[in-house]
């Protein structure tokens, strides 16, 4: 528990018991009806964030969760890791939890598919046959369907009707009569099959059984539910993600003695080593010695940072040159990475949680469809039809409305719509998420990595007079070969891509700060800035100046190079724009939404790429947490906002946007807090994203609306209590076949580039 403002308090509750987002909405309803009390309740990562006044006990909170029919609790702070201790590692926790609802789906798949194949298939319909798919259909009905009885109870106690309702009542009913039919009435007669008959009159319902329709729902939904489940256990897996980019190790300086020690210990003050291609253990300042560190996956800074004694460094970044003697002045929860952690963790309680489309329609159906078989019973009663003829009609109404096809409806259209966007590199995490799609308006997109390629690389080369470009390439490219620099290896990385193997230099000395120099197939040459060639006399002529400060305006290092005593070229090295970024512009417009170029790097650079490729609107300049304020503005003026991401830095934006699509190129954390991942690394995934999203939603929108429609043409019939077997079968065989035919058009989708 934290203190805010005075008087007030905040608590982070973990609940359990929710099982769709209907739950997350009363538990929040229930709290916020408590004086003093506000609160938002996440479903995807199982919380509730509290804040209230101090005078009122958290267990009164927790009282109030449990008064609703759930449980909560204060999380349990993460144990210490303790070096060569063993424990169960995060996917091996999550499956523990996940253990009893495969165990349930197992069980359900086992036995409702030979039920369902004996109910179907009269060849399979033995002398005794109703009788074995009562054996098999009752651990289904019972067990494995257990949990959605008691959500309903759940539900039934507090006025509330979802899909757990619909099911149960459905499944419970179909069973019931089931048993009735089998051992009161006719059903369970020797040799008793379902004939091919569709003629409609009216029967006792004393020879039909129901058993297939109460296994296979109980199947197909728990079969949803599961891989939701494993999908929605990845929620907090961004803050795992972010934690661990840092150090887990550090050497400290002691007593001029070089001592390894936990990152955990680091206190305010300590001074510890940073050696070359190490990661910075904490924030810190520079008190000994001079390098390259490159922060483009914390900041989103393409062009690696200079940093010398005095400067300030970031925990996580990675030290690409010389080495360092850094003197920790921030640690633990203090840290940028541990801010960027919490920014990521607020963001994601703070989204909404979406209100899944079929307990929105359950909310309706299923109330509508009870009164309609209390009606029934009520007509037929009043009638004098006698209490079999009333019963009989009364339960073929909540059997016709047993929700096959709707069970069928969301699983199958994800299923093909997420088969279908993996093979073109496009992994959806869940039925939520493609309703953002169809409202997102605007789509913020971070340069480095996403727009751009994420790494420096040779773009242009101006030569002197007289001068060859192999032989610059060749030489500069020999001597930036030998350097640690991120740019320097980038000139390199070019050259030997354009003119081949590279020679070796006879002579090398790296000038901190300034570039390198050495000896090159006998020549003396200096690559670095125009200082370095200034203290050798080496002036550049007017048109490698002007050059220069083209380069240098449009947000690129400029590199200077000279040998034997005369300015030779410069080299233009910057982060070059995919080739696939402009045509990806045009499709997200063509989509309807306007694209926004957000970075960290300076106004220059981000003006050149946006204007590159075709944004209008550019956001440079910002730091991590600016870029969730950015979102925050863009949501506050009534924008619906999709944000593609792929580092670090981007995680917080990704979990606070309506939409987030991860570049699955970049970081761990950035994939994890995005709804969308794009595991091609190519921008023009994001349209095809949307595109594949929104299509799938509607596939899931017809499936749900012809779910009902071929089960609610029926109701009538068996209101009348003229419920046939075969009409009530073929109704929802149809209705889920139709479903599943729907959903399998998605497999004809095609990527724009494909």
């Amino acid at each position: 528990m934290t203190t805010t403002t005075p008087g007030t308090a905040q608590v982070e509750l973990a609940i359990g018991g929710m099982t769709c987002a209907s739950c997350a909405a009363r538990i929040e309803k229930k709290l916020n009806r408590m004086d003093g009390v506000e609160a938002t309740v996440n479903y995807a990562t199982e919380k509730a964030k509290v804040t209230f006044d101090a005078d009122i006990d958290v267990a009164a909170l927790i009282a109030t969760v449990e008064a609703t029919g759930y449980t909560a609790a204060e999380p349990t702070p993460p144990e210490s890791e303790t070096p060569g201790a063993e424990g169960p590692s995060d996917e091996e926790r999550a499956e523990e939890e996940l253990r009893p609802l495969k165990q349930r789906l197992i069980t359900a798949v086992s036995l409702a598919v030979p039920v369902i194949a004996m109910a179907m298939v009269p060849a399979l319909q033995i002398e005794y046959w109703q009788w074995l798919s009562l054996t098999l259909a009752a651990p289904v009905v019972v067990y494995a369907a257990w949990p959605f009885h008691r959500a309903a109870w759940t539900n039934a106690r507090h006025g509330a009707a979802t899909m757990d309702t619909l099911i149960s009542v459905g499944t419970i009913a179909a069973f019931l009569w089931s048993l009735w039919a089998l051992f009161f009435g006719t059903a369970g007669t020797p040799g008793m099959t379902h004939p091919f008959e569709f003629t409609i009159a009216r029967t006792d319902g004393a020879g039909n059984i129901y058993l297939e329709a109460a296994a296979g729902v109980t199947a197909f939904i728990l079969a949803g539910r599961y891989f939701e489940a494993r999908s929605k256990r990845k929620a907090g897996a961004a803050l795992k993600a972010l934690m661990q980019l840092g150090a887990k190790e550090v050497t400290v300086l002691r007593g001029g003695q070089e001592v390894t020690v936990p990152t955990a210990e680091l206190q305010v003050g300590t001074r510890f080593l940073v050696r070359p291609g190490e990661k910075i253990a904490t924030d810190g300042t520079v008190v000994e010695g001079s390098s390259a560190v490159d922060a483009s996956m914390l900041t989103g800074e393409s062009v690696p940072v200079e940093v010398s004694v005095g400067d300030s460094v970031t925990g996580a970044t990675l030290n690409a040159g010389g080495r360092l003697v850094v003197e920790a002045t921030r640690v633990g929860s203090d840290t940028q990475l541990a801010r960027m952690a919490k920014l990521v963790e607020d963001a994601q309680n703070g989204k909404a949680a979406a209100q899944r489309l079929a307990d929105r329609i359950s909310a309706v159906f299923v109330p509508v469809v009870i009164a309609l078989a209390l009606g029934t019973l009520g007509f037929w009663l009043g009638t004098g039809q006698g209490l079999t003829a009333a019963f009989t009609a009364a339960v073929a109404v909540l059997i016709i409305a047993c929700p096959c096809a709707l069970g069928l409806a969301t699983p199958t259209a994800l299923m093909v719509g997420t088969g279908r966007g993996a093979q073109l590199g496009i992994l959806i995490k869940g039925p939520e998420v493609l309703e953002t799609t169809r409202k997102v308006d605007t789509i913020v997109l971070d340069k480095t990595g996403t727009v751009t390629t994420g790494r420096m690389t040779l773009l242009k080369v101006h030569t002197a007079e007289n001068t060859d470009e192999s032989d610059v390439l060749r030489l500069a490219g020999a001597l930036e070969h030998s350097s640690e620099h991120p740019i320097a290896q980038a000139v390199a990385t070019g050259a030997a891509a354009r003119v081949g193997t590279l020679p070796t230099p006879e002579d090398f000395a790296n000038i901190p700060g300034l570039g390198v120099q050495g000896v090159v197939e006998g020549h003396a040459v200096l690559v670095g800035r125009e200082k370095l060639l200034d203290e050798w006399a080496m002036a550049l002529p007017a048109d490698l100046k002007a050059a220069k400060d083209a380069a240098e305006k449009a947000g690129r290092t400029a590199i200077a190079v000279a040998w034997d005593g005369k300015a030779r070229a410069v080299l233009e090295v910057a982060d070059a724009v995919k080739e696939t970024s402009a045509e990806a512009i045009r499709r997200l417009r063509g989509l309807g939404l306007n694209p926004i170029l957000l970075t960290g790097d300076n106004k220059a650079v981000a003006e050149a790429v946006a204007a590159e490729v075709g944004i209008d609107e550019v956001v440079a300049e910002v730091m991590p947490q600016d870029k969730v304020d950015v979102v925050k503005r863009l949501q506050a003026e009534g924008r619906s906002v999709a944000m593609v991401g792929d580092g670090v830095n981007d995680a917080a934006a990704l979990a606070q946007a309506d939409l987030g699509l991860a570049m699955g190129t970049g970081t761990d954390a950035a994939i994890e807090a995005g709804d969308l991942t794009l595991v091609r690394g190519d921008l023009r995934a994001a349209a095809d994203a949307i595109r594949l999203s929104r299509r799938t939603l509607g596939t899931i929108r017809s499936n749900l609306f012809w779910a009902f429609a071929y089960n609610v043409a029926a109701l009538p019939l068996a209101a009348a209590g003229l419920l046939n077997p075969m009409i009530a079968g073929a109704a929802m065989a149809f209705s889920s076949v139709f479903v599943v035919g729907n959903s399998l058009r998605l497999r004809g989708f095609r990527a724009a580039d494909r």
